[in-house]
């Protein structure tokens, strides 16, 4: 009976080639599945960048192409728009509004951040009685909305005569009244291990000591997260600065905005557009510099000491 030889070399060609067509048409799928989440993700990013793209090329349109021209590119491209809005308006340049609008966002940061830091150290750390019940009703406080307060808290400070001046928008800012934030940050130190605590306290430390020298240094991403939310909200906010603020030159970039649409009978949309742009810089700038430690502060959340 005669019987059929096969090559050896054949014989090893085959059997390796058999299982590497499978892992092949694996590559190939995950291959194909990575280029459309990416052509999606790039979509998405387009539809998300485009209002922004088209801001930045609307600071170079006329006033007298705003509602003619509603494309991306402008037909009559001028700078003109930049050297009314670097004149400044009413007599007042626009580095005033721009340094109204810091220092009044520089001091909301630092009041939310102390403040509501040493708000949020009593909460987690310190028992006294009652304290379950006064964080619920600061809990509780998240849920009035601005507008019902207004009118209490513009009677106050009128009383105070503290109306006209930069006191109605920062003094708040130092009495914890950011529920949101000190919430935040409580539940960012009850993550931290009581360990360190016992210790310092073993070596004489007090409650200030305590949190200067140990839980302030590793609520630093809590801090970060807080001081972001609080300068972007503070750079944009209207409603506070157009009830308080009366002269002129006192004025943020947002009630500065304003006065490009009420000065004539006619609005400037140019030159709107070139301040809403240059008002958005700075924001941008802050975002960036410190978006690492956003990302760091909720990675850190899901840990436990």
């Amino acid at each position: 009976m005669s019987t059929i030889e096969v090559p050896r070399a054949e014989f090893l060609e085959i059997s390796t080639d058999q299982p590497a067509q499978p892992r092949r048409r694996r590559i190939k799928r995950k291959t194909v599945n990575t280029v459309i989440w990416m052509v999606a993700l790039l979509a998405l990013t387009a539809i998300v960048l485009y209002p922004l793209v088209w801001m930045l090329f609307a600071t170079f349109k006329p006033s007298s192409e705003f509602g003619q021209n509603p494309g991306l590119m402008p037909e009559n491209p001028t700078v003109d728009n930049y050297v009314k809005v670097v004149e400044g308006i009413a007599g007042t340049p626009l580095w005033r509004f721009f340094a109204n609008s810091l220092f009044i966002a520089v001091m909301a940061v630092i009041g939310t951040l102390f403040s509501s830091a040493l708000a949020a150290y009593a909460f987690a750390r310190i028992k006294f009685r009652g304290v379950g019940l006064l964080f619920a009703a600061m809990i509780g406080t998240l849920l009035l909305p601005f507008h019902v307060i207004i009118i209490p808290q513009y009677i106050m400070f009128n009383k105070l005569e503290l109306v006209d001046t930069y006191w109605p928008l920062i003094l708040p800012k130092f009495l914890a009244t950011e529920a949101f934030f000190v919430f935040l940050i409580v539940q960012f130190i009850r993550n931290i291990p009581r360990d360190m605590d016992e210790a310092a306290r073993i070596d004489g430390a007090g409650h200030l000591r305590i949190f200067f020298s140990i839980i302030l240094p590793l609520i630093k991403p809590a801090l970060i997260t807080s001081a972001i939310f609080t300068f972007i909200w503070t750079w944009n906010d209207f409603l506070g600065p157009l009830l308080y603020i009366n002269t002129p030159e006192e004025y943020p970039l947002p009630i500065a905005l304003k006065l490009y649409n009420d000065q004539t009978s006619t609005s400037d949309y140019g030159a709107t557009m070139a301040v809403s742009f240059l008002a958005l810089l700075p924001i941008l700038i802050f975002f960036i510099v410190f978006q690492r430690f956003l990302v760091d502060g909720v990675a850190t959340q899901g840990l436990k000491g």
